[in-house]
């Protein structure tokens, strides 16, 4: 897709926000077609890709920051690979060590990727214009009747995470999935307060 060509490109025009990594966040509500952007985007700019699903767990769902900080942002601010160990959700166990390369971009995408514990590392911020009503349905009819009660937890949990720690406000890209293709959009017209935590793009950025 042209778009997604060409917003890939932007991206990968950006300076790095991680040592040697543009560190590039995609949240937006669960169900909202985070990943499905993420790996369009990853394809394009044959960058690797962490889901946050992976360092989350049943009883930590949001509680995973020192995870990613310690596994994969340090390593990555050096330049290394990043080493972290993903969570199977079926065994309820952490797994064997997968390695995330120092890649010229890097995609985090997740509910919470642009936490504001996340948000200095970040080149970029891109939250996905759609609602958590529908998001939510989405997700559900995606996971089946089986996981309906996961659910339930998970929006109550979702609701009080942005709640306390929203990431929409600071987003530099707003991505709107249209019948064919996306519309990118510029993020919410406010910078925030210079003394809160935000990306690197609008760091660059003189206020619109």
């Amino acid at each position: 897709m042209k778009d997604l060509a060409r917003a890939a490109e932007s991206l990968r025009r950006l300076p790095p926000s991680c040592g040697p990594v543009r560190l590039i966040g995609v949240d937006g509500h669960a169900g909202s077609g985070k990943s499905t952007v993420a790996a369009r985007l990853a394809a394009c700019l044959a960058a690797p890709v962490l889901h946050l699903d992976d360092l989350a767990t049943h009883i930590e769902l949001f509680a995973w920051t020192e995870r990613v900080r310690q596994q994969v942002i340090e390593p990555l601010s050096r330049g290394e690979s990043a080493r972290y160990h993903p969570y199977d959700w079926s065994l309820r166990a952490f797994g064997a060590p997968r390695t995330l390369a120092a890649a010229p971009v890097v995609l985090i995408e997740g509910v919470g990727a642009g936490r504001r514990a996340l948000r200095p590392d970040l080149a970029a911020l891109l939250w996905m214009e759609r609602g958590p009503e529908e998001s939510w349905s989405r997700g559900l009819q995606r996971d089946g009747p089986a996981q309906a009660a996961f659910w339930d937890g998970w929006t109550v949990a979702e609701t009080r995470h942005f709640a306390r720690d929203p990431s929409r406000p600071f987003a530099d890209t707003l991505v709107r999935e249209c019948p064919e293709g996306y519309e990118w959009l510029p993020g919410p017209a406010e910078v925030p307060d210079p003394d809160r935590s935000v990306t690197q793009r609008h760091r660059l950025s003189p206020p619109r």
